[in-house]
């Protein structure tokens, strides 16, 4: 009797990161989102992910969890030169293989750090040992290399934590490799897992999820995901795996989100808000200038994030004190005593402030209160107003009653304040 593909652990993944820095909130892991949609192209889906410690019986126990129940396990971290860097001492553990200083993992990172002008030390030389039967998997980017081990009918990959080198050797090293293993599986292997994402920004959790009611029929093999965050609300479709009429059955239902979010989703894939509202000024040959209060710079930075955007950012302010509104931008001082500095008005005049002073196209700007301190009864935390100014009495002010912790207000107050941008140059195109 066939067995139903789910079944097959050979087509089941576990990611297991290792460091004790992401157990105590110092650092969070991002990698396995990385490793996810590269496993994904090869039809190899992420089941389990597991968080370890520098603790090497904790890592052994770790990895005897994970081979019982997926044939694909990539950890990442604890290959460094360090004494708690112990992950390929606990794979040689688990698996009853002897460690060994191996001529090409030694070569490659002798030569990696000959390139920064510096020689292996004592502790460098533990990243060339690796377990015996292991495939050395080479670092582009970094001195640690990795190794693929196969152990108890499953795949054990080690590779370092940092996500530059993570990503890299997925690219160029893991997912070859991978391919070549299961290359007897070719109708597998030509099913992958595709993932279409698509970001929002103005509308609540409970809002997209309103609106996408109904969007995935029973017994559709795509599986509906909502994630919320300070940006926005992610969507995303994932189709499941080893359907060969996964594109066919995808495109339809990507053409459905757009219809039913519309002007609400600002981007799709790995694009940014920043991007999207640089190439629009770009199309547009526009310049913009920003005057921020209560991001502290926030904006500009997103906006230079984007390479290039020194063809359209002129220039930013940062005018946290009134005094520095009144300076800096010619914001009246009679507008902030009558409103204050944080409202409509003094939003109005530092958008047109930054815009006259830079002789930009449009100037954009932000004030309002991050907290924890500084409200008042009529003014809470999380009272924020952006403005715009685009010349020729084109301003616009919207008010935003934003909540969070004050890192979290002034990373909703930036997107919402390049969404108004954003908005306001697709009004303009179409014009």
């Amino acid at each position: 009797m066939r067995r139903h593909p789910l079944s097959d652990r050979r087509f089941i993944a576990e990611t297991i990161a290792i460091g004790s820095e992401l157990l105590v909130g110092g650092r969070s892991d991002s990698n396995s989102l990385f490793i996810t949609e590269q496993l994904g192209t090869c039809g190899i889906e992420v089941r389990f992910k597991s968080i370890v410690g520098d603790h090497r019986t904790d890592i052994v126990n770790t990895i005897q969890t994970a081979v019982r129940r997926a044939g694909v396990i990539v950890m990442t971290g604890g290959l460094g030169p360090t004494v708690d860097d112990c992950t390929r001492e606990a794979v040689a553990e688990v698996a009853g293989r002897r460690l060994a200083r191996r001529k090409e993992a030694f070569e490659g990172m002798a030569a990696r750090l000959a390139q920064w002008g510096r020689t292996p030390n004592k502790g460098q030389l533990r990243q060339a040992l690796i377990p015996s039967g292991a495939v050395v998997l080479t670092n582009p980017v970094g001195s640690a290399p990795g190794f693929a081990l196969s152990w108890k009918s499953a795949l054990v990959i080690a590779l370092p934590g940092v996500p530059r080198e993570m990503e890299a050797m997925m690219e160029h090293a893991v997912i070859p490799f991978i391919t070549e293993r299961f290359a007897q599986s070719a109708t597998h292997l030509s099913h992958p897992i595709l993932r279409s994402v698509f970001h929002t920004c103005g509308l609540s959790e409970a809002d997209v999820d309103s609106r996408l009611h109904g969007l995935i029929a029973k017994r559709t093999p795509v599986d509906l995901g909502l994630l919320a965050s300070p940006m926005g609300v992610l969507v995303s479709l994932t189709t499941k795996p080893h359907h060969s009429s996964s594109r066919t059955i995808l495109d339809p239902l990507e053409g459905e989100v757009r219809t039913r979010l519309g002007e609400w989703i600002f981007a799709e894939g790995q694009d940014t808000m920043e991007a999207v509202v640089g190439r629009l000024l770009s199309k547009q040959e526009l310049t913009v200038a920003v005057a921020e209060s209560c991001t502290g710079g926030l904006i500009g930075h997103r906006l230079t994030q984007v390479p290039g955007s020194s063809a359209y950012l002129d220039r930013g302010a940062i005018c946290y004190s009134n005094q520095a509104k009144m300076d800096m931008l010619g914001v009246p001082a009679e507008s902030i005593a009558a409103h204050g500095a944080v409202s409509r008005e003094v939003a109005s005049a530092m958008a047109k402030g930054i815009r006259e002073r830079a002789g930009v196209s449009v100037g954009l700007s932000v004030t309002g209160i991050a907290g924890p301190g500084g409200a008042t009864e009529s003014k809470p935390v999380g009272l924020v107003y952006v403005g715009l100014d685009g010349g020729a009495g084109d301003t616009i002010t919207k008010e935003f009653r934003f909540h969070g912790d004050r890192s979290v207000i002034k990373q909703r107050s930036s997107q919402a304040a390049l969404d108004l941008l954003r908005r306001w140059l697709i009004a303009r195109e179409s014009r």
